[in-house]
């Protein structure tokens, strides 16, 4: 009687899987083409890597920035120095990410094309393009549409993670043109800890 049980159990769990695979894939939205962006730099824990595209845990986390004041040292020693992160879906620290995902259980709004004008340890400005699924008439069915934005963290506390480092707590979204159905022109969200 057991072995039918298992079975059945593990058959359940690979069609769960494989739902879970078809609808992330076909709610992937459009990959965007920005310009070409300066050198970015991602880390994972201890270890840094540089190139055109890093990414965290999976393709959609996104990679990271460095540009202008900001750059100096390492890209591991910033992330672990008095510099206030930004920490995402996958509880990975980040300071200025080109891309960022906002929903994280089905990826259906992210933000994109992530230029920072400033980051600091109480707060950091962006513009970029917030894609957002209208779901229409059902989700993995939806389009996504991009709206222009301007984006701001601040708050900043300690990580519960990590308490010696300091991560942002609060982004505000700024449209500056049009905005999603049901949004109001300025949303402003709780970031995870």
């Amino acid at each position: 009687m057991r072995a039918p049980v298992t079975a059945t159990a593990v058959t359940l769990a690979a069609g769960a899987l494989l739902t879970a695979a078809m609808t992330t894939a076909s709610a992937s939205p459009p990959s965007p083409s920005p310009a070409p962006a300066p050198s970015r730099t991602s880390t994972t824990g201890s270890t840094a890597t540089t190139g055109s595209t890093a990414t965290t845990g999976s393709a959609a986390a996104g990679g990271g920035t460095a540009s202008g004041a900001a750059a100096t040292g390492s890209a591991a020693d910033r992330l672990h120095g008095p510099h206030t992160v930004l920490v995402d879906c996958f509880w990975q620290r980040d300071i200025e990410p080109s891309d960022f995902i906002l929903a994280c259980g089905d990826g259906n709004s992210r933000l994109t094309g992530l230029r920072w004008t400033q980051w600091g340890r109480h707060t950091a400005v962006a513009e970029g393009v917030n894609v957002v699924n209208d779901c229409d008439p059902y989700c993995a069915a939806g389009t996504f549409h991009g709206y222009r934005v301007t984006v701001r963290l601040d708050r900043p506390e300690p990580w519960k993670k990590d308490p010696a480092v300091k991560h942002f707590t609060r982004m505000s979204l700024t449209y500056t043109d049009a905005w999603p159905e049901g949004f109001r022109q300025v949303m402003t969200f709780p970031l995870w800890d």
